[in-house]
């Protein structure tokens, strides 16, 4: 779709994300957004998330300490920087400066996973009622990235959540259960989630957490 000409704000974004479609920079310089909305739709099914064995064991007696909406711009920061296999990023200032407004209002979120005072990996994305549009992630240190993923996970499923959008699938996310649906099945399970409401946990009881990882590891064993 040819790039927007107007104003983006930050509800328009969200009516955008409630029909399905959002905006992506064709790199990190570029002052334009495009609108993308894909024939096929990535989602990660939050009720057949796969859970590594060894991943597990690094969730419950690994390295990090796990936070949510606790630095979110350095978050998104870190999303928008060049790595390995990712030279070129699609988050530019403008979605960067919505995203950070859209987390002051309390609709976008991040988890954190840190090594000592040193942020290691994370992710962020936008909540509207029992969707989660995940947006992007990053690690600078092994499984980071996937760590938050599960806790992410863990506090949709807490929360009620029905939806979690990946927009694309890449191989760092099938390992997960991550597959395309048609965008009418998209639609139709997006407009049943946007509906209802969820509840975004950013700290959750520390038992109910743990209860509900073990509940994602059982599942997939099953």
């Amino acid at each position: 779709m040819p790039p927007d000409a107007i104003a983006l704000t930050e509800e328009m974004l969200l009516r955008a994300y409630r029909i399905g479609i959002f905006p992506m920079a064709a790199s990190r310089d570029d002052p334009t957004l495009s609108w993308y909305d894909p024939d096929r739709r990535g989602v990660l099914p939050l009720d057949r998330f796969h859970l590594p064995r060894r991943l597990l064991r690094t969730v419950r007696s690994g390295p990090y300490r796990v936070t949510a909406d606790t630095d979110f711009a350095s978050v998104i920061a870190a999303c928008a920087e060049s790595a390995p296999g990712r030279e070129e990023s699609w988050i530019n200032r403008d979605i960067a400066t919505l995203f950070g407004g859209l987390h002051q209002a309390g609709h976008a979120h991040s988890v954190e996973c840190w090594l000592g005072d040193s942020l290691a990996g994370g992710l962020y994305g936008l909540a509207i009622g029992r969707a989660f549009f995940g947006e992007s992630m990053f690690s600078r240190a092994r499984d980071a990235s996937k760590v938050a993923l599960v806790h992410l996970v863990a506090r949709l499923r807490l929360g009620g959540y029905t939806l979690l959008d990946t927009q694309f699938i890449t191989g760092h996310l099938t390992q997960f259960g991550a597959t395309e649906i048609s965008r009418r099945a998209y639609q139709r399970q997006l407009g049943a989630a946007v509906a209802g409401p969820g509840r975004w946990i950013a700290a959750p009881d520390p038992v109910s957490l743990a209860e509900a990882i073990t509940e994602l590891a059982a599942a997939a064993r099953s």
